[in-house]
């Protein structure tokens, strides 16, 4: 039996509703994912530092440097990364254009053999490959995507990237500090609040994923609970260790 309905009616409510979410997650899977690194990093620095009984202000310090230095870490290391990505990507479309330009037949033949593959008849594969190939920047756009997988008009922007990822880490690591800005004197407002923003950012992660909200906001709380954790217990053993 068919697994396709050929005589099934186009519905209008199918037609005009047949959507689906971003799978990439676009900006918001790294705003987030950046925003939770740094409330991750930041509170579990902060309650390493704070399990060795040091001054409250040392704390604040620690939080401050933590996500400066994070938050500069993480943008040198996405802009390096996305200008390296995209440098490569721009090396092997010159290569492809150049390719277009010396061997258009037999790259045309080329595209017509993967429409063959992919369960298109040779002679219609071979005019679609042909009617393509005519405008030399459609052909190498197709190309493109056919055999490296990219868009050659949506390349990702290296400053973008840094300036996102900054801002993202930032404002996560700025979270369990912001507690001892406004005054508190002890580490358990600074905990709750990180711990309600990991529980949060989880939450908005379910909106990529197929999780319900309330099963993604509990996990990403458990995850960064269970790293506080550990580093204030490793803080406190190394503070008696040398103290």
């Amino acid at each position: 039996m068919s697994i396709i309905d050929i005589e099934a009616p186009l519905h209008t409510a199918h037609r005009d509703n047949h959507t689906h979410r971003d799978v990439n997650g676009g900006w918001l899977r790294p705003a987030v994912f950046g925003a939770m690194d740094g409330l991750v990093s930041n509170l579990a620095l902060m309650t390493g530092v704070a399990g060795g009984a040091v001054a409250p202000q040392t704390i604040v310090i620690t939080g401050l440097a933590g996500l400066a230095a994070g938050a500069f870490s993480m943008a040198a290391g996405e802009y390096t990364s996305v200008a390296s990505q995209r440098e490569l990507v721009l090396a092997e479309l010159d290569i492809e254009r150049q390719q277009l330009r010396k061997h258009p037949v037999d790259e045309m033949e080329e595209l017509a053999e993967l429409y063959v593959s992919r369960g298109v008849e040779p002679a219609l594969a071979r005019e679609v490959a042909m009617q393509l190939s005519r405008d030399p920047e459609q052909a190498l756009e197709i190309h493109a995507r056919e055999e490296l997988g990219i868009d050659p008009d949506d390349l990702p922007s290296p400053m973008v990237a840094a300036v996102s990822s900054f801002g993202s880490f930032a404002l996560g690591a700025l979270l369990p500090v912001l507690p001892y800005l406004l005054g508190a004197t002890s580490l358990w407002p600074a905990v709750l609040l990180a711990l309600a923003g990991l529980f949060a950012c989880g939450a908005v992660v379910s909106r990529v994923t197929a999780r319900t909200w309330w099963y993604s906001g509990l996990r990403q709380l458990l995850l960064g609970g269970a790293a506080a954790g550990v580093t204030y217990v490793l803080g406190t053993w190394i503070g008696g260790a040398v103290g």
